[in-house]
C-alpha cells in the first residue's frame, strides 16, 4: 500500500475567501441585505462591471449563498435572495462596514449609517454566546 502525504489543511478563512473574498461578491451580498435583489439594481448600486457582477452572482448561487428566484415569466426575470448561509454573512458585512467607517473614513461621515429597531445607531459587537462577554482577541485561544 502506498503512503501518500496528507493534503494540506486549508483554514476556514481561506476556504471562505475563495467564495466571498472578492470586492464585488461582498458588495452583491450587501446589496441583497439592503433590499436590492435584481441585477440592474445591484449593478447601479455597486458600480461593478456587468460581466464581473454576473460572474460573482453565479459563484454565490453555485455555493449556496444566494438563490435565484423567478419573478417574471414574460420576459423571464430572476431576483436574488439570501439563503441561510447567506444570512449568516450579515455579521461579516456589518463588521466590515464598521471597520471601514473607523479606519477608512470619509470626510462627510459614514456613507450608510444603520439604525437598529430600538431607534439608535447600530454598533455591532461580537460577544461570546456562552458568557455574553465581548470578544477580545487577546482572550481567545485555539480549542484543545
Amino acid at each position: 500500500m502506498a503512503v501518500t502525504a496528507a493534503a494540506p489543511r486549508t483554514c476556514s478563512v481561506a476556504r471562505t475567501l475563495e467564495i466571498v473574498g472578492e470586492k464585488w461578491a461582498l458588495l452583491a451580498v450587501r446589496e441583497v441585505f439592503l433590499g436590492s435583489r435584481r441585477f440592474e439594481e445591484m449593478l447601479h448600486n455597486t458600480g461593478a462591471p456587468r460581466d464581473t457582477l454576473a460572474a460573482r452572482l453565479r459563484t454565490l448561487v453555485d455555493h449556496g449563498i444566494l438563490e435565484r428566484r423567478r419573478y417574471s415569466e414574460h420576459p423571464p426575470r430572476d431576483e436574488y435572495v439570501l439563503t441561510a448561509a447567506g444570512r449568516d454573512l450579515y455579521p461579516v458585512i456589518l463588521t466590515l462596514m464598521q471597520w471601514g467607517d473607523r479606519h477608512r473614513p470619509l470626510r462627510s461621515g459614514p456613507p450608510m449609517p444603520l439604525e437598529h429597531s430600538c431607534g439608535h445607531r447600530l454598533v455591532a459587537r461580537l460577544t461570546c454566546a456562552h458568557c455574553g462577554e465581548p470578544v477580545d482577541p487577546r482572550q481567545v485561544t485555539r480549542a484543545k
